[in-house]
């Protein structure tokens, strides 16, 4: 495990304010600590975080180590109970970009979004559709293809583990570089799943937090198929670095 003065800068800020900060998570990295506590050797985004600003974090959200993106974290206890409410409550529209094999599923089409709805299990490792698991339900919208592979935008509606690689992988279009469902395309770093935007237009809360309507990846002028395919370029070319400039609130 990394420590100490070992421990490296995470980043860029794609929001900070008194009482939130929204960074962009590297893949590879864990959300929280894992269960093995210091027994696990991946760098952990809260812990280093924590360091990082010299004060106490609470994880709203996760996301895979494996996925990239954005990552909420509230700097007091109330902050953070106003906001897991709103995403309980789904009143935080999350959406995320993925590039997957191609072509698309039977009965699909490019803009054309389809609602998908699985019984989802968590297993030791992966999840898998059980009459016994909980309802997962996905917004998805394939948004380019080649033939080779597709741009999805993806806006789940639950939060089950591993719910949006599932899903791909159920429809033919595994997720690249995600061997655990499927994939036998390599992706440079972790999978092509990155969490591009937080719609936080109907939080409750948001006036009392001081929170912009959205907080998003994608640069000004920018649409999804364009945020979607800089990602992918920002990665073939020889720095790998974020493809958006950080964006810190007054």
């Amino acid at each position: 495990m990394v420590t100490g003065m070992e421990l490296p800068i995470v980043g860029p800020f794609v929001y900070e304010s008194r009482r939130v900060v929204v960074i962009d998570k590297p893949p590879g990295w864990l959300s929280v600590p894992s269960r093995q506590g210091d027994e696990d050797e991946r760098l952990c985004v809260g812990r280093v975080l924590q360091a990082q600003l010299g004060t106490r974090l609470w994880p709203v959200h996760r996301l895979d180590a494996e996925v990239s993106g954005l990552l909420m974290f509230a700097k007091d206890a109330d902050a953070h109970r106003m906001l897991c409410a709103g995403f309980e409550h789904r009143q935080v529209r999350k959406t995320y970009l993925a590039w997957s094999t191609g072509p698309l599923p039977d009965g699909h089409k490019v803009r054309c979004t389809e609602r998908w709805v699985s019984l989802l299990l968590r297993g030791k490792k992966r999840a898998y559709v059980h009459r016994a698991g909980k309802e997962a339900v996905t917004m998805a919208t394939p948004l380019w293809v080649d033939g080779k592979r597709a741009l999805w935008q993806l806006c789940p509606k639950t939060g089950r583990p591993h719910q949006l690689r599932v899903e791909l992988f159920l429809h033919g279009c595994p997720i690249l570089g995600d061997a655990l469902y499927g994939s036998t395309q390599p992706w440079r770093s972790g999978i092509a799943l990155r969490a591009f935007e937080l719609d936080l237009t109907d939080l409750e809360t948001r006036d009392e937090l001081a929170l912009p309507k959205k907080i998003s990846l994608l640069s000004d002028g920018q649409d999804y198929v364009s945020g979607g395919r800089a990602w992918m370029s920002a990665l073939a070319s020889s720095s790998g670095r974020s493809i958006h400039s950080a964006c810190p609130a007054p």
